[in-house]
């Protein structure tokens, strides 16, 4: 299973998101702070979003653990922020499980409070640590994904 972790983070860093969602299960489960959960073709469908984002971005992963079920790595994330302008450095845990050889199950964890200091400044540092917080990144997210999905069926 490593390297089907490494084809996917190595895809991430090329920007190609066929070959990232070519990774997952169709029966995907994908879960963050950002995104809460996703399934199916809507968590193929951020990746493949992320990768058509314009502005330089750069992926590094480390520390992979894997055995025939499950796995692990960390990876880092350097971009500037579209909405601010501003430059983020993320630094995210992602578990695996696996299931007919591709991922069923991706969670990635970050300090979203941390996130959002870099990515939104003062507004992050007031607000960043709070439920309210995420609840409202998390629709602001999805809508984008919406949008991203009505987009590619039109």
């Amino acid at each position: 299973m490593k390297g089907l972790i490494e084809s996917f983070y190595q895809a991430f860093q090329e920007n190609d998101g066929e070959k990232m969602v070519n990774c997952y299960h169709d029966d995907i489960t994908f879960e963050d702070p950002a995104f809460g959960k996703l399934e199916g073709e809507r968590a193929k469908n951020m990746w493949r979003m992320f990768c058509e984002i314009d502005g330089e971005r750069k992926i590094a992963f480390s520390e992979l653990s894997f055995n025939e079920k499950s796995g692990s790595v960390r990876w880092e994330a350097h971009y500037t922020f579209s909405k601010t302008g501003r430059k983020v450095h993320n630094k995210i845990y992602a578990e695996f499980e696996f299931q007919d050889g591709k991922i069923i199950k991706h969670t990635d964890h970050f300090n979203l409070y941390s996130w959002a200091k870099q990515a939104l400044g003062v507004k992050g540092l007031i607000f960043g640590g709070t439920n309210f917080f995420q609840k409202k990144l998390i629709v602001q997210t999805n809508a984008l994904l919406t949008k991203f999905e009505d987009k590619r069926i039109s």
